[in-house]
């Protein structure tokens, strides 16, 4: 025994400490928690297939407990230091997304668990932005604006060091955790100070309401955590009667029988009083809108065809169609699916390469869509853009780029359609083990 405590128990335990700050900070977001419990279980009662289905799957759990935050950092050091202590709750970074094409200043990606049964544990995710300065066009306020960035730490003394300890040992005990826990949560905590004068703040507004949010204040504070629901549709009717204010729209695919990767919505964001230092000394009181609510609901991993026709769909192609079927999807591999053996299969059957779809027909095998555990780009903008004001610019000129982000985090960042091939084949691989078949036999 190491006695340091798991990954995902650190993982567990942080989302559940920044859920009860977020609700304590912004109080419509408990009320968001109690529509979505409600939601979800009126729908598990009115779909029992779904329940079963999400109970075999080992998913039926994780529901009440599934979250995603967003973070937006100023600068690559900042993104090291939350990569490193994301790296210890054993979340690593997944997917690129450059939202500038939209109009919003950053490029991101995701820090969630790799592993079925890490997700499964815990499968609290962060949508995590990083500031692109060379988009500011005023070169003085460009520069001023990472000259105020490059004064500010993000981790308190007591993360920071903590985190060594994590490095030089191989993990944190649980007096450590006890400590780390909290310290950490500090970066991700409102400050209604802002660290810059107001003139400045005006002005790093009018270039964009994101670049004001990154770089206004003492650390990214957490701008939306996002709790999953199993029927958004009903969701967000709901949240429209009850006065919360949501979006016109529900960002990504329309309703279908069998959802398909992520679908968003939200209510607009808060307008929160925040003091301004002066340069006299005196204070000077105005307000900021940065956090808001947001749900969620997942559907279907698409593979890189079943994607590439999503996106042909969105983009108006005609002659372009997705059937809204899993097993149709399954047989032509366009979403990607983890498959085992039913409770009353026999556990040895002799090889028959290619028989998997007759084991399913017969009900011997089981085949469940993989939970889509990512971001869509131009989902995130949409969200962004509706929390940020019309008055949002159309996009910039400059593309994103991968290398660039993955420079600034020092390390690469996962391809999520590997992540998804990987846990099929390993399903796959377990199906042959469980028949006594050669390896490879399920899927030849």
């Amino acid at each position: 025994m190491s006695g340091f405590v798991p990954a995902s128990e650190l993982r567990a335990r942080f989302a559940a400490m920044l859920s009860d700050m977020y609700r304590a900070e912004v109080p419509q977001y408990g009320a968001l928690l109690a529509l979505v419990a409600d939601i979800n279980r009126e729908t598990l009662v009115a779909d029992p297939t779904l329940a079963d289905a999400l109970r075999a799957s080992g998913e039926g759990d994780r529901i009440d407990a599934e979250r995603h935050g967003a973070i937006r950092l100023g600068t690559a050091r900042e993104l090291r230091c939350v990569a490193r202590a994301f790296r210890l709750m054993g979340m690593r970074p997944v997917g690129y997304y450059d939202l500038a094409a939209a109009g919003v200043p950053v490029h991101s990606t995701a820090f969630r668990p790799v592993d079925a049964g890490e997700l499964a544990a815990s499968p609290f995710r962060v949508f995590t932005s990083l500031l692109r300065l060379e988009l500011i066009e005023d070169v003085a306020l460009r520069d001023e604006a990472a000259a105020i960035l490059s004064r500010r730490s993000i981790l308190t003394e007591e993360a920071t060091a903590l985190l060594a300890a994590a490095d030089a040992n191989g993990g944190l005990d649980e007096a450590q955790s006890e400590r780390f826990l909290p310290a950490l949560l500090e970066t991700f905590r409102w400050h209604s100070r802002a660290t810059i004068d107001r003139e400045i703040y005006d002005r790093l507004l009018a270039s964009h309401r994101l670049v004001a949010d990154v770089v206004s204040f003492p650390g990214p504070h957490i701008n939306h955590l996002t709790p999953r629901v199993l029927d958004i549709d009903a969701a967000h009717a709901r949240m429209a009667a009850l006065g919360f204010g949501p979006k016109d729209t529900i960002e990504g695919p329309p309703r279908r029988r069998c959802p398909i990767l992520l679908r968003q919505t939200s209510f607009k964001a808060l307008s929160e009083a925040v003091a301004f230092p002066g340069r006299t000394g005196l204070s000077a009181e105005g307000s900021h809108t940065a956090r808001f609510g947001e749900i969620e609901q997942r559907g279907a991993a698409l593979t890189r065809e079943g994607r590439a026709r999503y996106d042909r769909l969105i983009a108006g192609e005609a002659h372009t169609s997705l059937p809204d079927d899993a097993d149709a999807l399954r047989r032509e591999r366009l979403a990607f699916f983890r498959y085992r053996p039913a409770e009353s299969a026999p556990r040895r059957l002799p090889p028959s390469p290619g028989n998997l779809e007759a084991l399913i027909a017969d009900g011997a095998v089981v085949a469940a869509p993989i939970t889509y555990e990512d971001f869509l780009p131009v989902s995130a903008a949409g969200i962004f853009r509706s929390n940020l004001g019309d008055e949002v610019q159309g996009s910039y000129a400059a593309a994103g780029s991968r290398p660039a982000f993955e420079e600034a985090l020092g390390e690469p960042v996962s391809d999520e359609f590997t992540l998804y091939a990987r846990d099929e084949a390993e399903s796959l691989a377990a199906v042959d083990r469980a028949f006594g078949w050669p390896a490879g036999t399920a899927r030849s």
